[in-house]
């Protein structure tokens, strides 16, 4: 039983972004401000990732813990209501995250996936972690 009314929840749900969140704006600045020009949700590459770095093809992503469900085998118990639609919602998202995963890194592409609050807690080891694999990466080579 949801404690709000369908509208009220309708409203809350369209306030969630899928882009441009305000964390992956965070990280995006600074790695512009570091020198590091990259796309954003970039319709090309597989899967839309949320930077990508053509010239050293990485792709980025910026995960909620939530909708992508980070220790998801026992937090998928704290969700109290309409618990079989989420869990097959997230459930759904963390095979898509896969499939992604996979199909890049086999395309020759280095993924890099960040928790929201990992980004906004540990920003400069996050992008640390980036320059580490742009500089693994030296090569010219452009998705």
């Amino acid at each position: 039983m949801d404690v709000l009314t369908p509208q009220q929840r309708s409203k809350n749900m369209k306030a969630i972004r899928s882009k441009n969140t305000k964390i992956e704006l965070l990280l995006a600045k600074t790695l512009w401000a570091q020198g590091i020009r990259y796309r954003k949700n970039d319709k090309t590459v597989f899967g839309c990732p949320d930077l990508t770095i053509k010239k050293s093809r990485i792709a980025i992503f910026v995960d909620s813990e939530f909708f992508h469900g980070k220790n998801w085998e026992t937090e998928k118990y704290r969700i109290k209501t309409n618990r079989e639609f989420w869990w097959q919602k997230i459930e759904k998202n963390q095979k898509r995250d896969r499939i992604v995963n996979d199909h890049l890194v086999n395309n020759g592409c280095k993924v890099l996936r960040f928790w929201s609050k990992d980004v906004l807690k540990n920003l400069d080891i996050c992008v640390d972690q980036i320059k580490a694999v742009i500089k693994e990466n030296k090569d010219d080579q452009v998705f």
